[in-house]
C-alpha cells in the first residue's frame, strides 16, 4: 500500500482510471476487471482473445472465443468499431467507451467495452458491461414515447375533423358558457345569421343576437335545457331582423365547466305537415327505428329525427329532394333490387342493406318497405339497425367481420366479382394486422413476414387506414 507521501507524488498517475491498469499485470488487472465489469477479455496486441472471463447469464461460452480475433465475435456493423478501438490503443490515445453487439440465439447482446494496454505493453485488457437491461428500458422507453406520439396525432386529427365540420355546417351552431350566458365558440354560419364579422360573436351575450322581448323566453329555455334531456325547440326573433329562428340548447361540462351547446334553424314547419298534415307522421317522426319517404325517382320528400341521425344530417333540409341510395344500400343495387319487390309483391320485408352517413361511416341494417299510388307514386322506408346486435352477439373477440352466411347473403346484391374482392381485402387486412402486432408495430419486420417490399406495405396500410406514420424502429 502507498503511503500519503507517495499517493501525494502519484496523484497525476491516478488521475485516469487507465493508468491504474497499465501498472497491473494481465493476472491482476483480469481480477480488478471482473470485480468491476461483467466481461473481461484479454487481448494479444494483434486483437486475438488470449482469455475471457463473464459473471453474467445467458451470455455465449467465452471459452469458444479464445483463440479467434475480437472483431470475428460481433455482428458485422460493429466490426469497425472493435478495429478503431484496437487501433487507438496501439497509439497510446485516450480510449472512450463504445457499445458493440455479440451475436446470440439469433439476439443481438448489447455491450460497452473500454479497451486499455497492460503493463507488459504486449496485451490488452477489454472491460465489458452488460446493457441488455439497458436496451430493454430503452425499448420501453421508445414505445411508451411513440404510443404517446399516436396518440398525440389521433387527438390531433381528430380535432382538425370536428373543427372542420364545425366551421362547415351550414346551420349556425354556438358553444355557451352555462354561468355567465356569453358566446365561447361560434362557426361561421352563426355570424353570418347574426350580421357579424368573423369572430366577432366569441365574448358576446347570447341574449343580444335576439329581440329583447324574446329574452325572457330565452332564459328559461337555456334553464330547462340544463334540467332536461331534449326539450323542445323555441321560436325567437333576431334581432337584426324581422325573421325567426328556432333555438334548440343541450346542456354538457367540460373541465367543470358547464357549456350549452346552442343550435339555431330555419323556424320550417314539423315534418307531419311538410308532407299533408297525417297525424300519424307525428308519431312516426317521435319512433327509434328510422322512417324515410321517398318520391318515384328515389329522392328523399320526408323523414324522421332517426333517419337524421342515421345520416349526420341536422335538418330535414339538407336531405330533401337527395338521392336516397347516397344514403341507402350499396349504388345501384340494394334499392332497385327493394323496388323490384315492391312491383312484384306490393311490400318489402327485412333486406339487409348498409346505411351510410354524410361522414362516410356505415352501419348495418334492415329495410322494411311499401309503395302508394295516391297523389303520386312514393315509397315509405322503414330502417333498423342490427349491426350492433350482431357485434354484441358474437363471442369471439378477433372474428371476422363477415361470416360465410353474410357473404352469401351478399349473392343477387352484388356481382360475385365484388364478393371475392371484399373478401380478398378482408383476408389481406387482417395478416398486415397480425403481423404488425407480431412484430410490434416494426414496419420492416412486417413486411418481410408478409414476404412484401417495404413500399408495398406501406402502400396497403394507407389503403387500409392503419396508420400512415413510418415506425421509428426501423
Amino acid at each position: 500500500m502507498l503511503n500519503p507521501r507517495d499517493a501525494l507524488e502519484n496523484k497525476q498517475a491516478f488521475a485516469k482510471p487507465e493508468a491504474i491498469l497499465k501498472a497491473l499485470d494481465s493476472e491482476a488487472a483480469a481480477r480488478l476487471a471482473m470485480a468491476g465489469g461483467d466481461i473481461a477479455i484479454i487481448l494479444d496486441a494483434k486483437g486475438k482473445i488470449v482469455d475471457a472471463s463473464a459473471s453474467v447469464q445467458g451470455f455465449p461460452e467465452l471459452g469458444e472465443w479464445i483463440g479467434k480475433k475480437w472483431a470475428d465475435t460481433v455482428t458485422v456493423e460493429s466490426q469497425p468499431k472493435i478495429e478503431e478501438m484496437i487501433e487507438a490503443a496501439r497509439n497510446g490515445e485516450t480510449q472512450h467507451w463504445r457499445q458493440v453487439n455479440h451475436p446470440a440465439d439469433g439476439l443481438d447482446i448489447p455491450v460497452r467495452y473500454l479497451l486499455v494496454g497492460l503493463a507488459d505493453k504486449k496485451r490488452l485488457l477489454a472491460l465489458g458491461r452488460d446493457m441488455r437491461d439497458a436496451a430493454a428500458l430503452q425499448q420501453r422507453l421508445l414505445q411508451a414515447q411513440q404510443s404517446l406520439e399516436r396518440d398525440y396525432m389521433r387527438l390531433r386529427q381528430a380535432e382538425s375533423r370536428y373543427r372542420l365540420l364545425f366551421e362547415m355546417t351550414p346551420d349556425p351552431i354556438l358553444i355557451v358558457e352555462a354561468m355567465t350566458g356569453r358566446i365561447r365558440e361560434a362557426n361561421m354560419a352563426a355570424h353570418e345569421i347574426a350580421d357579424a364579422k368573423p369572430g366577432s360573436l366569441t365574448g358576446r351575450a347570447l341574449s343580444g343576437l335576439f329581440a329583447s322581448g324574446a329574452r325572457d323566453t330565452l332564459t328559461r329555455h337555456l334553464g330547462s335545457a340544463m334540467a332536461a334531456v331534449a326539450p323542445a325547440p323555441i321560436t325567437l326573433e333576431l334581432a337584426n331582423s324581422d325573421a325567426e329562428t328556432s333555438l334548440s340548447a343541450t346542456g354538457f361540462r367540460q373541465d367543470g365547466t358547464l357549456y350549452m351547446l346552442v343550435r339555431l334553424t330555419s323556424a320550417a314547419k314539423p315534418i307531419d305537415e311538410q308532407v299533408g298534415g297525417a297525424p300519424v307522421l307525428d308519431i312516426l317522426n317521435r319512433m327509434p327505428d328510422a322512417f324515410v319517404i321517398a318520391d318515384a325517382d328515389m329522392n328523399i320528400v320526408a323523414a324522421n329525427a332517426a333517419f337524421l341521425e342515421m345520416a349526420g344530417a341536422a335538418t330535414l333540409d339538407q336531405l330533401r329532394s337527395t338521392a336516397l341510395d347516397d344514403y341507402l344500400g350499396r349504388p345501384g343495387v340494394d334499392l332497385d333490387l327493394i323496388r323490384t319487390q315492391l312491383s312484384n309483391h306490393g311490400v318489402a320485408r327485412n333486406v339487409g342493406t348498409i346505411i351510410r352517413s354524410t361522414g362516410g361511416s356505415e352501419e348495418e341494417v334492415e329495410v322494411s318497405a311499401v309503395q302508394t299510388s295516391e297523389d303520386g307514386e312514393y315509397y315509405g322506408f322503414s330502417i333498423r339497425l342490427v349491426g350492433r346486435r350482431l357485434r354484441s352477439l358474437s363471442k369471439a373477440p378477433h372474428h371476422l367481420p363477415r361470416s360465410v352466411e353474410q357473404l352469401t347473403e351478399l349473392v343477387g346484391r352484388t356481382s360475385l366479382k365484388e364478393i371475392v374482392r371484399e373478401s380478398t381485402d378482408l383476408i389481406e387486412r387482417l395478416c398486415i394486422e397480425a403481423a404488425l402486432i407480431h412484430t410490434s408495430d416494426n414496419r420492416a419486420s412486417a413486411a418481410e413476414i408478409l414476404g412484401l417490399s417495404r413500399q408495398s406495405l406501406y402502400s396497403k396500410l394507407h389503403r387500409y387506414g392503419l396508420g400512415n406514420l413510418v415506425s421509428q424502429k426501423e
